[in-house]
């Protein structure tokens, strides 16, 4: 089985770029699921249920989310309906929406899973204690679990894929918008990155006005921060090969579209 994974989708140049170069992307490269982040749709922080139905009709198989997902307001109208979307398991217990989800592909059933880090992030529930009864849960249905890990820290990320090393296909972190170049498969056959990158403006500071960055640097005062909404765009995102029957992933590789590294059809 075939994974494309699109990471997080900033404002409305990451949707633009969704919509024109998924089509090439699934043409490529062939996967069975598409899953993308979608966290910073709307604006640059959030979702709304206009965003959710687009990338299903763009192509998405499923929607992850992260510690923007309550940004915007209209998502309590829907996310409990939203079947092809979660958001971080780890919330509190009674928050809206679901942090896993299942997916059949041609057979096979998949376990999606959202999960958030702690660490420079608000305090959520433990995501290492929460995973062991989320794992248990989905390897009752299926041996291929896919897990999003949103997190600021690379060592909160590296610990927790080693920690699921073996029990999990995939984990690849989101949230920080630049892309690692550590994509690999551990040793018990989990493929891990520590950052997919982010998918939107390619020249401003991981999708916002740059300009605006700079000043709050400069001068420490608050600053209204929004989604670069014109210039140089890019796209990234991993492939990732999975054994259906073991739950082993056999190759992950990064992808990552732009100016710098023009798409090859």
């Amino acid at each position: 089985m075939r994974i494309l994974f699109i990471g997080d989708i900033v404002g409305s140049m990451g949707r633009d770029q969704l919509q024109a170069h998924l089509p090439k992307f699934k043409q490529k490269y062939q996967p069975q699921l598409t899953i993308v982040n979608g966290e910073n749709a709307a604006g640059g922080k959030g979702i709304n249920e206009k965003i959710y139905k687009q990338f299903l009709e763009w192509g998405a198989d499923f929607v992850t989310m992260g510690n923007h997902t309550f940004d915007k307001k209209e998502i309590f109208d829907f996310i409990d309906d939203a079947k092809k979307m979660i958001r971080p398991a780890n919330f509190p217990e009674g928050t809206p929406g679901k942090g896993i989800g299942y997916v059949n592909v041609n057979g096979t059933e998949v376990a999606i899973i959202n999960m958030q880090g702690r660490t420079f992030l608000p305090p959520l529930e433990d995501p290492f204690r929460m995973i062991d009864d989320l794992i248990e849960e989905a390897q009752q249905r299926t041996p291929v679990i896919f897990i999003d890990f949103h997190a600021e820290a690379t060592s909160e990320k590296l610990a927790f894929a080693w920690y699921v090393d073996g029990r999990a296909s995939a984990v690849v972190g989101t949230h920080t918008h630049v892309q690692t170049a550590d994509n690999r498969l551990l040793q018990e056959g989990t493929a891990y990155i520590t950052d997919v990158g982010m998918t939107g403006p390619y020249d401003g500071i991981i999708g916002t006005d740059r300009e605006a960055v700079m000043k709050r640097f400069l001068t420490q005062l608050p600053v209204r921060f929004e989604a670069t909404k014109e210039g140089k765009a890019q796209i990234s995102g991993v492939v990732i090969d999975i054994d259906e029957k073991t739950g082993r992933a056999k190759k992950i590789d990064r992808l990552l579209f732009n100016d710098d590294h023009p798409f090859f059809a």
